[in-house]
């Protein structure tokens, strides 16, 4: 099994939602975060003023699949969150040793 993390543009949030539930992705945990990457944030302006934006915001997803659909998975969310500017985000890809659903305490593969 493999956890996907991705961290993605906010007005994005929906066509990679779209995309994943076309694939057939029925759970994903998807929260509000906040950082920043090379740039350090970036300007602003807002009536006349301009001020600095440290931390920006983004949409968190968390995913866990099994092992033959993690590239199509990363694949798919890579072209639906893709705009060709900085920000875009990252996608990466760890190793699941166990998972055990809580309520009924399935494990592994029967808990996806």
């Amino acid at each position: 099994m493999k956890l996907i993390t991705a961290v993605i543009k906010p007005h994005k949030w929906e066509e990679v939602r779209e995309a994943l539930e076309t694939f057939g992705v029925t759970g994903m945990t998807v929260s509000e975060v906040s950082g920043y990457g090379r740039q350090k944030g970036h300007t602003e302006v807002y009536r006349g003023a301009e001020y600095d934006i440290a931390l920006v915001p983004k949409i968190r997803l968390e995913i866990v699949v099994d092992d033959a659909d993690a590239d199509d998975i990363v694949g798919i969310v890579v072209k639906a969150a893709q705009t060709g500017r900085i920000g875009d985000g990252k996608v990466w890809v760890t190793s699941v040793d166990t998972v055990v659903r809580v309520r009924t305490g399935d494990r592994d593969g029967a808990a996806i």
